[in-house]
């Protein structure tokens, strides 16, 4: 029994991982919306150089989607593919994080949320790796 609960408690804890990213991400997201100066930029189609067209913002879904289908994912999948799954995730996660603070010049609020970000993914990704296999 403490096998299969401790197998339980490693997916939930590892989808509100990805709940809790997911989160900042978001409001991270919203805050900028409230930023007149990147506001502007928005409505202009490029912010910090960067064209806001359908393939970026299509792009922007594609990695989005990524933190949100983890939280389901990390409940549902097998240990050994779940741990592969959450660490191959929170890497790509984590390095476009980490390239997007090289963009335009980072706020303050974008880089707050950055530290938390990519320490919540860096986290899930050591968390996965130290997943010991019990079947």
């Amino acid at each position: 029994m403490g096998t299969d609960h401790q197998l339980k408690d490693r997916k939930i804890i590892l989808s509100t991982l990805w709940i809790f990213v997911t989160l900042n991400y978001l409001y991270c997201d919203v805050l900028g919306l409230m930023d007149s100066e990147i506001l502007k930029q928005f409505l202009t189609g490029t912010v910090d150089g960067l064209v806001i067209n359908k393939n970026f913002l299509l792009g922007g879904a594609i990695l989005m989607e990524i933190p949100i289908a983890m939280v389901l994912l990390s409940r549902i999948l097998k240990i050994k593919i779940n741990r592969w799954a959450n660490i191959i995730a929170a890497l790509i996660k984590t390095a476009a994080m980490i390239l997007s603070l090289s963009v335009g010049s980072p706020t303050g609020y974008y880089i707050f949320f950055a530290v938390i970000e990519i320490s919540t993914t860096l986290f899930i990704v050591w968390y996965a790796w130290t997943w010991v296999n019990t079947d």
